[in-house]
Parts: C-alpha cells; structure tokens; sequence
C-alpha cells in the first residue's frame, strides 16, 4: 500500500474513533487492541499492531471516564505507537512510550473539547424547546466533529511530522535507554491488571484466579486457551446463579400461595 494512502487510511481511522464513540455505534469501543490490529492492517504488519495494542489493552483496563472526568486516550496512543513501530522499525517498548504521551496529550484537547461542547449542548437544549429536531440533529453531529479534533489533530502532527522526528531521536538517544523503555513496557501493563482486580470480586473468585495463573505460569496453555476455560467457568457460574435465582422465586410464589390459602381458611 503507497506511503500516502497508509497516512490518510490512519488519520481517518482516528476520525472514526471519534464517529464510533460519540454516536453509539460502537464497532470497535475505541479498545487499543482492536484499533491495534487495524492500524496493523493498514500498516501491513498485523502481529505489531496486535502486540502493542494488546499491551496498552492491559494498561488500560479499570480506567474509565466516569462522571465526565477526562482520562488518556490509549485508543490514541495505540494509533501512535503502532504507526512509528512499523514505519521506523522502533522497539514495541520505545513505541509505546512514545505514543503514551500523545495519548496523554488528549487529556487537554478533551477538556477543550468539553467546554466548547457544552455551547452546543445549549444550543440544542433550545432548539429542543423549541421543537426544531432537525436542526438539533445536526447541533449533534457538530459536536461529534468537535470531538474528532481531539482524535484528528495529534495523528495529523504525528503522521506529518512525528516519524523524522523519531528516527532522529532513536539515533541520538543511547541503547541502554531503548532498552530501559523497553523494560518498562513490558512492565506497565502489570498496573493495568492490578488496577482492574482491585475492582474485581477477587476474593470469591479466588480459586478461579488460581487456576489461571497456574495454567498460564506452569502448564503453558496460550491466552486463548486461558481464555476459553475463563469463558466456560464464567458460564458454569452464570448458570449456577441463574437456577438459584430461580429455586428462590419458585420457593417464594410457593410461599406466598400457602400464605393465602391459610388466609382463606381462617376466614
């Protein structure tokens, strides 16, 4: 695929991040390893693009934006990270540390963002009174193309002008700092997970968490594997839960029909 299409192909795909979250629709919910692997696809190297998007996956999980706060864009940063990975042959390390603080960077775009969409956000609070719903749908979409700025702006100067800008610094910089970078990539998802089972019922599952760590550290099984024998406990779990909910209900209709029958014969 020519140089040009691959950077116009990258820029789009960020403005449909944007599409994807606003409106709802949510193909790929903006997660790093799903837009890893398109950014992979249209760079033509699949398996970089799944490995640092998987790793920023993991980063990411147990940060949401919760009550309109802002949080990084690790959507952003997996567009960055896998777009100078595979155009300038950088470490997936090196990568990612440099598309983290891009990622960083849209937390001021996305307050920016917020403060000129609340204008909109009036505007069609009015046009609502009003009864004008066709011109509040376009408000809509105005404010869906505001918030692809946030998206748009740091692909376009990373595109543009990010990848000279990365050679050189990869020449100038020493080897032991790619490799420290390096090391603490791989590291950085350890905090992902932690954050992620500080918020999971860790402890009545337990058991469920032991089998995996052994079956991943000691018998080897790949992810996907790990991944199906999670899925099926979780649905064995699911079922079990469900029958009990249904033995409660069934218990207290019997209940409440004893109770009324008794009622009957008191009377």
């Amino acid at each position: 695929m020519p140089v040009f299409l691959q950077n116009v192909l990258v820029i789009l795909l960020a403005a449909y991040m944007a599409w994807d979250n606003g409106t709802g629709n949510q193909v790929t919910g903006n997660w790093p390893v799903i837009i890893g692997m398109l950014v992979g696809l249209i760079m033509g190297d699949v398996s970089v693009g799944l490995v640092i998007g998987g790793t920023l996956q993991l980063m990411s999980l147990g940060v949401a934006a919760i009550g309109g706060s802002s949080i990084p864009e690790y959507g952003v940063a997996t567009i960055v990270g896998v777009f100078l990975a595979i155009r300038t042959g950088a470490s997936t390390g090196t990568a990612i540390a440099v598309g983290l603080p891009v990622g960083m960077l849209t937390l001021q775009f996305d307050v920016i963002m917020k403060i000129i969409n609340n204008f909109f956000a009036h505007w069609s609070q009015r046009l609502l009174h009003e009864k004008k719903f066709e011109k509040m749908d376009l408000v809509f979409y105005l404010t869906v193309f505001c918030w692809m700025l946030k998206y748009v702006i740091p692909i376009t100067l990373v595109v543009l002008f990010g990848t000279p800008i990365v050679k050189a610094v990869l020449h100038i910089i020493p080897t032991w700092f790619t490799n420290g970078l390096t090391i603490a990539g791989g590291m950085l998802p350890v905090v992902g997970i932690g954050m992620l089972l500080r918020y999971m019922p860790v402890k009545k599952y337990l058991t469920y968490l032991i089998l995996g760590f052994v079956a991943a550290a000691y018998v080897k099984i790949p992810v996907l594997g790990i991944a199906l024998i999670g899925g099926a406990a979780a649905y064995a779990i699911y079922r079990h839960n469900a029958e009990k909910l249904t033995q409660q209900s069934v218990a207290a209709t019997e209940n409440d029909v004893q109770d009324d029958e008794g009622d009957d014969f008191d009377e």
